[in-house]
């Protein structure tokens, strides 16, 4: 009796710590817990699944919106209850969108309207407070300080200290789950669909828990429908469903986080102990980093998915493969980059119009150039640009709708930056890469010979401010700008010899070999120039949001320093000492390069192999995937946003 109660008293106190959250401890893909978890959640979901028994839609959502909630439970606590408070909010202004869309479309955009006010106000409380108080208190000079009413509120609701009111803790996976509900509504008010047949239904759709915390966002319109169909896992997707899982963890153990504690995250901790040479190895390094680590992610979400019989879009196509910021951005977060496209730069106007919307975010946009920058100079010449662009769009009609184009992408990436972090950093990274894209569409329409003479003006006045005395001019900078100043003038060097040299070649006999070297060279110029705009996103990264500004902007131009200041130390010695990371940089870069009909073949081929086979390959996988793993376990990048 005795020995039947200790065994009790021990199953009991495991299902506590397993049905219980615990921070230090959330269901990680990468983490045994989290297999465990799966294993049993799909022999639950087998037997409602089963072809023997009668198929009921309702009932396999109900079972996998519990399962969800747990893996939400687990991941962030109490927070699940922001979730639900966002699902039934939605569900029911869905309703009444749905209901008056046709005999009273005023009522419905205000319904809209509303939804979005909500999702965005708790998306902005939890994720920008810290970031909006630093900006009015630098702008009016104010001591404003953030307090976590809703914790104190929260509190005083149960009559119990559960919640830290110290400071504002960000939800895991707040960022995804508000852009998939907003596109429900709004899908709704457009006709696309209609609302979801029940609330349980919604609440599936919106926590589905393999791509709940890191994405990819998906599209009301393309995850709905799939809730009334019937299961369906033929061997191929079977086969397909284990590769991805099995890729998503070799990406994410033995790449990126390999990278990250072997090299990465030492550089970017204390940027000036190492050389110059360390600090852009590390830039690059992260690019690659990044991509494993959020693809990673995305892999072993679509394989999950498969196994019980949804379908998730594709997130990443070999974005290290572009030739160009434009279509870096069709490879890289697709479904992100889809989202904002469809529900933020068409609503601004597109590539038609700008809008009342237009004119509001560019203000917003100065205000924060003067924040910035602390110059009123810098943000009345960006105040001037605008004006000028906006008085040309209205003097030339034949040019107006690229300026309109140019303006309404310039905003959407910059808003796109802020999503993915509440610091200025990520503000610059989204900037960068309008500046990147619409540079992009002025180059592409410009003759070879005018290339290479505007790079070739760029790079003599690049050369004026660098070497200040040899025209008899008297700047004073500081060391970050004169790093900058070097990193501009080796980037700015690099792309006017390539712009001479295509040139020549053009009108040369070797015009033979010009398309091929054509597109290595945007390969090349693109990857470089991305990996330089990641200086400000992993500056801003695993930040405390109370001081993200202050610590990403120190730790950029600290980098920035140490990369444009002369290089000590010698380059052989030091890539012979970290020789393993590079190695594994360049084995990474090498698979990445790969043609996408090569890797298609031996996805399939992977797929169709017998399973036994199969299973052998996933305990191979496994016992190399746990050499790798590290001692503390690495969170993936993309779960702060």
């Amino acid at each position: 009796m005795i020995l039947k109660d200790n065994i009790l008293n021990l199953l009991w106190d495991y299902l506590l710590r397993v049905f219980s959250f615990d921070p230090e401890s959330p269901l990680l893909f990468t983490q045994f817990q989290f297999w465990a978890f799966f294993a049993i959640v799909f022999i639950g979901f087998s037997f409602i699944v089963s072809p023997r028994g009668r198929w009921v839609p309702s009932l396999r959502n109900f079972y996998l919106l519990l399962v969800s909630w747990l893996f939400y439970y687990k991941t962030s606590g109490w927070f699940l209850g922001l979730l639900v408070l966002v699902t039934c909010t939605d569900y029911c202004i869905a309703r009444g969108i749905f209901a008056c869309r046709t005999s009273h479309p005023w009522r419905a955009r205000l319904l809209v309207g509303l939804s979005v006010m909500i999702d965005l106000g708790i998306l902005c409380y939890f994720k920008y407070s810290y970031f909006v108080a630093d900006m009015v208190n630098q702008l009016f000079g104010t001591q404003i300080s953030v307090s976590n009413w809703a914790a104190e509120w929260g509190n005083r609701m149960i009559g119990s200290p559960v919640w830290s009111v110290d400071r504002i803790i960000l939800p895991v996976g707040i960022s995804f789950y508000t852009f998939q509900v907003i596109s429900y509504t709004v899908d709704v008010y457009r006709g696309l669909i209609a609302p979801v047949r029940s609330i349980l239904d919604f609440g599936f759709y919106v926590s589905f828990f393999p791509q709940l915390v890191a994405g990819p966002i998906v599209k009301a319109s393309d995850f709905v429908p799939q809730l009334y169909r019937r299961y369906f896992l033929s061997r191929r997707q079977f086969g397909l469903a284990v590769f991805w899982i099995l890729n998503g963890l070799v990406k994410k153990i033995v790449l990126s986080d390999y990278l990250a504690v072997n090299f990465i995250d030492r550089v970017f901790a204390n940027p000036q102990f190492f050389t110059g040479f360390e600090n852009l190895m590390a830039l690059f390094t992260y690019s690659l980093q990044v991509y494993a680590d959020f693809s990673g992610y995305t892999d072993i979400a679509i394989g999950l998915s498969l196994l019980m019989g949804f379908h998730l879009p594709m997130n990443f196509n070999s974005p290290y493969k572009a030739t160009n910021c434009s279509n870096f951005w069709k490879r890289w977060h697709i479904s992100l980059s889809r989202w904002l496209q469809t529900y933020l730069y068409i609503p601004l106007g597109g590539n038609r119009n700008v809008t009342g919307a237009t004119y509001f975010w560019i203000l917003v946009i100065t205000l924060f150039t003067l924040i910035l920058s602390g110059s009123m100079l810098i943000a009345v010449v960006v105040v001037t640009i605008l004006l000028l662009t906006i008085w040309t769009a209205w003097r030339r009609p034949s040019k107006r709708r690229h300026i309109y184009a140019n303006l309404n992408a310039m905003i959407t990436m910059v808003l796109g930056g802020l999503w993915h972090g509440a610091s200025c950093n990520f503000m610059v990274w989204g900037g960068l890469n309008g500046v990147g894209m619409i540079v992009f569409k002025f180059w592409r329409d410009m003759s070879p010979l005018r290339r290479a003479l505007i790079s070739s003006l760029l790079l003599v006045l690049i050369l004026a401010l660098r070497f200040p005395q040899y025209w008899g001019q008297a700047f004073a900078f500081s060391a970050p700008g004169m790093g900058l100043l070097n990193i501009l003038l080796a980037f700015m060097l690099f792309i006017t010899l390539s712009a001479w040299i295509r040139f020549f070649i053009i009108h040369s006999p070797l015009s033979i070999i010009h398309d091929p070297l054509s597109h290595a060279w945007g390969i090349a110029v693109t990857f470089t120039f991305i990996t330089f705009t990641r200086l400000f996103f992993r500056s801003g990264s695993n930040l405390d949001p109370a001081v993200a500004n202050e610590t990403a902007w120190r730790i950029a131009t600290q980098i920035v320093a140490r990369i444009g200041s002369i290089w000590q130390g010698n380059i052989a010695t030091i890539s012979m000492a970290h020789w393993r990371v590079f190695l594994l940089f360049a084995l990474g870069m090498v698979i990445h390069w790969l043609p996408e009909r090569l890797k298609r073949t031996y996805r399939l081929s992977f797929a169709m192999l017998p399973l036994p086979v199969i299973y052998l390959a996933v305990l191979v996988a496994v016992f190399v995937v746990y050499q790798f793993v590290t001692a503390e376990m690495q969170p993936f990048i993309y779960f702060q946003f």
